[in-house]
């Protein structure tokens, strides 16, 4: 059996101890068990529930075999291990930070009893045989065993906790450190014990049917064995045990002997029927009895599991597993089908093929426990035409595991080949698929207006037009006017004409990408299709100060005294930080020249308004001309199309 490290929490009283329970017997709603800091995985037969310890949050919380949360209790400061007693109706958690272990009701999860440890260091570990609770206890080279002994009452004045129970005789030194303890209902009575710390190799299995603990075999750490242990579980049926989900090693006339391994792991749990539960990496995998081939494989990619317990009845495996890849927590995962043989499935589909024509879809199951013979496996397409798949003749599996089938995909696109085993009294069912890139014919889609210019606010029809299809007709219409505060919106949805065309009104306030969409069939392509059409904004300027108007030539102007500032005032389509661009010019010599300066863009406000004073010129006969105008990408933003003002032509007189 796993046991589980703790880490630091608060010590609190025992009048703070919560508790919270669930509908008892029932699977909740509630979401599985995640804890911070493994403290203890224990399962509980007879109550048919699941306890988890949280050394972080002193936690100890009750699930069902669904794993679904059904109540904890909290206050079990630093909970480092449990342990169920044989009939179930108890749950013993090690407290080490404060130095007690408790006992809690594995229905009600009320807390029954609290014994204290009179010791500095534990317990630590804990497991219930011959009628007592045992724990392990002691520093790195001072460990020890002790009992608690549930059918004596405090009140009487005699203690339930005894301490120094570890046989001394023939084991010279005993144990150093807090030694990691296992039992196995098929032996009651006898109980495993393993050392750990800086030097680990001791270990022994004791009898404890008579209440205290005597010597049945010892091994002491000369590293003749293990190279350190980490765990340690007693193996059903025979004199053995199993050291770090590895080694077998027997024990007969008190000593110990290497008797096998499996392939490497790091720790195991062992089932009441001899199935071993291993923890290799990143994977959980079960085995038979000193078997070498894995008989189930559970991959939980980069997570770590930090605990491992079978159901009583060995129906199912529960674990805690990383609950990301960086490992923050861990949560209580359900393993069925521990007991079955998972198959492995493969299967190989071409990249790409040509709708219409037929392709070889090949594979191969394979399993370490042997295959009945003739085993057939179920077969869907899934398709345009047939998203919730369709079947396809079942195709049996060849003697060498082998098989392959033809097909010749009606639809384009996506083509999905699922092969399925539904498994068998000894196999679990697996499932497998790989996919297909059908070829699909393309579709014409065309969409008018592109880089046409319109003015400010014109209502412009964009006409979409489609080629042949097989089934769908359907056209979406979309604009995205430029700015980005203004999503892409759809215009319009629907099926083409009978001549293949759909149109949407676009209001053009702005420059606006439109695109046509063709989310393609089972024949044809999906094809997209983009028109840009451009608008300009609008602008205009008003003159004020001026005395009159007048006609020079054909030209008329704004007349001005020579020493009246002309006030020019221009109102364009607002947008965030536009600005409008004045270009003046004067005119001499029966030419039209740039002024010193020009031009020059001026900021509107919030209204879409900017005055600008020109100044007066002081001298009379001066012909001069202006205009406002929007210039793309350089009055601040990039919205609309440049568009520019009317030429306003001003006089100055005496």
């Amino acid at each position: 059996m796993r046991s589980i490290s703790t880490a630091t929490a608060l010590a609190v009283l025992f009048g703070s101890a919560a508790l919270s329970l669930g509908a008892v017997g029932t699977a909740s709603a509630a979401p599985t068990a995640h804890v911070t800091s493994p403290g203890g995985l224990a399962v509980d037969g007879p109550a048919q529930r699941v306890f988890v310890g949280d050394s972080t949050s002193g936690t100890v919380t009750a699930t069902a075999y669904s794993g679904a949360v059904l109540g904890s209790v909290a206050g079990v400061t630093g909970v480092s291990d449990l342990a169920v007693s044989d009939d179930g109706s108890t749950v013993y958690a090690a407290a080490p930070q404060i130095h007690e272990i408790w006992a809690i009701d594995a229905n009600t999860l009320a807390v029954k009893a609290r014994y204290t440890v009179a010791t500095n260091t534990g317990p630590r570990h804990v497991a219930f045989s011959g009628g007592k609770v045992w724990f392990s206890y002691g520093d790195q080279w001072n460990g020890d065993l002790g009992s608690v002994d549930p059918s004596v009452d405090p009140a009487s004045g005699t203690d339930p906790v005894s301490l120094a129970q570890f046989p001394t005789e023939g084991t010279s030194v005993g144990i150093w450190g807090q030694a990691l303890l296992d039992t196995d209902p098929s032996q009651p009575g006898i109980l495993g014990v393993a050392e750990t710390g800086l030097s680990t190799d001791s270990m022994a299995v004791l009898d404890v049917s008579s209440g205290k603990a005597a010597l049945v075999a010892w091994h002491n750490g000369d590293y003749s064995l293990n190279s350190g242990i980490g765990d340690i579980d007693l193996v059903p049926g025979g004199k053995q045990v199993l050291v770090n989900g590895r080694d077998r090693d027997a024990y007969a006339d008190g000593t110990f002997k290497a008797a096998g391994s499996y392939p490497s792991g790091q720790f195991a749990d062992v089932a009441s029927n001899g199935l071993v539960a291993q923890v290799n990496g990143g994977r959980i995998v079960t085995y038979q009895p000193n078997a070498t081939l894995p008989l189930h494989t559970y991959d939980e990619g980069t997570s770590q599991t930090a605990g491992l317990a079978w159901a009583p009845d060995n129906s199912r495996l529960f674990a805690l597993v990383g609950s990301d890849a960086q490992n923050v927590g861990y949560t209580l995962k359900v393993l069925t089908g521990p007991a079955l043989n998972n198959p492995a499935l493969t299967v190989n589909a071409p990249a790409s093929a040509t709708r219409g024509k037929a392709l070889t879809v090949t594979g191969k199951l394979t399993a370490t426990v042997p295959l009945p013979a003739g085993v057939k496996l179920q077969v869907t397409r899934v398709d345009l035409d047939s998203p919730s798949g369709k079947a396809l003749s079942a195709v049996t599996v060849r003697t060498d595991g082998t098989y392959s089938f033809s097909d010749t995909p009606p639809a384009g696109g996506t083509v999905t080949y699922k092969v399925t085993y539904a498994g068998d009294a000894a196999h679990s069912a697996v499932t497998a698929s790989d996919k297909v890139d059908v070829s699909r014919a393309t579709t014409a889609l065309s969409l008018n207006n592109n880089g046409k210019v319109y003015s400010y606010g014109a209502d412009v029809k964009f006409t979409a037009h489609l080629g042949a299809t097989y089934k769908n007709r359907t056209v979406e219409i979309w604009a995205n006017p430029y700015g980005g505060d203004k999503p892409n919106k759809l215009l319009k949805s629907g099926k083409v004409d009978s001549h293949g065309n759909i149109s949407a009104t676009v209001d053009m306030t702005r420059d606006t990408d439109v695109t046509a969409v063709f989310k393609g069939d089972s024949h044809f392509k999906p094809r997209t299709v983009r028109s840009t059409g451009y608008a300009k904004v609008k602008t205009s300027t008003v003159v004020t100060k001026n005395y009159k108007t007048a006609k020079i030539g054909s030209t008329t102007y704004y007349w001005f005294h020579k020493n009246t500032d002309p006030l020019l005032t221009t109102t364009m389509t607002y947008y965030p930080g536009r600005k409008q661009r004045m270009d003046l010019q004067v005119y001499y010599g029966g030419k039209w020249y740039t002024a010193d300066g020009s031009p020059e863009y001026f900021k509107l406000a919030s209204n879409g308004k900017s005055a600008v004073s020109l100044g007066a010129p002081g001298t009379s006969g001066i012909k001069a001309r202006m205009r406002s105008s929007y210039i793309n990408n350089s009055s601040g933003d990039n919205v609309n199309t440049t568009t520019y003002g009317s030429w306003k032509y001003l006089y100055f007189s005496n």
